[in-house]
């Protein structure tokens, strides 16, 4: 078998296994942060709870998943202790959803390591070629139709 230089893949491909690569690490160093339940998946779930708190049908929207996905990842991060579902303020039988401390933790620790991952990426690479591939990268997100759902923080869950 010919041995395969990664340069050689098309860059659709390359980039998927990148971001693969470093979810994976990133990952990895949020359970030795002291967060061994959590998956890639929450991160999904929990950006949404950084500026809001929402029922599961609004997550379940913002998500674009059903209410009973959107209520698998709520119990999951309930029982993890990143969750806490509360009464409405307006109307005590409506439940929301929001960040418990041990959450805002988790977004924290996250942050963290993604800023010590760029960081190493930038003195590995540089600086101008760091730049050039977050360029290229966000072009791809450009000609593939995703910038949109970025922005409006709508990115598909992934399978798991």
């Amino acid at each position: 078998m010919t041995a395969l230089d990664p340069a050689d893949l098309d860059l659709a491909t390359l980039a998927w296994l990148a971001g693969s690569s470093a979810n994976r690490a990133i990952l990895a160093e949020l359970h030795e942060a002291g967060h061994p339940g959590v998956r890639n998946s929450h991160g999904y779930v929990v950006q949404h709870l950084i500026d809001r708190a929402p029922t599961v049908s609004e997550l379940a929207g913002l998500l674009g998943v059903t209410q009973q996905a959107a209520s698998k990842h709520l119990r999951e991060l309930e029982r993890l202790g990143y969750v806490a579902r509360v009464p409405d303020p307006a109307d005590s039988r409506v439940r929301r959803a929001q960040l418990t401390d041990h959450g805002w933790r988790l977004v924290d620790d996250s942050r963290r390591i993604r800023k010590r991952l760029n960081q190493r990426l930038t003195r590995s690479a540089g600086k101008d070629a760091a730049e050039a591939a977050r360029s290229v990268l966000a072009r791809l997100l450009d000609v593939t139709g995703g910038t949109a759902e970025v922005i409006a923080r709508r990115a598909a869950l992934p399978s798991e």
